[in-house]
């Protein structure tokens, strides 16, 4: 397969694995852990969306599913589905090392892990998913975090996960 096509293909399936893990898991309703209540407010405050926010906070401050997704990658690339398994471990405790209680990066990573084994069938590399997962983790923590959180928020209104905060 196309490099360019596969990276492009790896990173909307990534972008979508994780998004979808973290907003299910709630990321969005409230901070988990103390610096996501800091960061979500920041953004909110500089015209963002504070549901947005708490997302883009708790991703940063904890192993969410972003990071269990590019950990999976690099697990499968280096050692297979041990490797997944591996990186679902280590973002286990990661979360509980940050007091997060939840298990988003852990679910995230062994999603990612059989998405990852079941795409190689069609072409598509660990290679591919790591560099899709770090543009994905891009166009959510990295290029305008107003705009990123607007569209998080709306993901968030659509699960029924928004926060009830203010």
């Amino acid at each position: 397969m196309n490099e360019i096509l596969g990276i492009a293909i790896a990173t909307v399936i990534a972008w979508l694995n994780f998004v979808i893990i973290d907003t299910y898991f709630g990321l969005p309703e409230y901070p988990g852990v103390k610096g996501a209540n800091i960061v979500g407010r920041s953004i909110a405050k500089h015209d963002g969306d504070l549901a947005g926010g708490f997302f883009q906070g708790n991703v940063l401050c904890s192993p969410d599913a972003s990071a269990g997704t590019l950990l999976a990658s690099i697990g499968v690339m280096l050692i297979g589905l041990e490797g997944g398994i591996m990186a679902a471990f280590f973002v286990f405790i990661g979360n509980r090392l940050c007091a997060d209680p939840g298990y988003a990066g852990t679910i995230g990573a062994l999603t990612a892990t059989i998405i990852i084994l079941l795409c190689s069938f069609i072409g598509l590399t660990p290679e591919m998913f790591i560099v899709g997962m770090i543009i994905a983790i891009l166009t959510i923590q990295g290029i305008y975090h107003p705009y990123s959180s607007k569209l998080l928020g709306k993901i968030a209104k659509l699960m029924g996960r928004y926060t009830e905060l203010e």
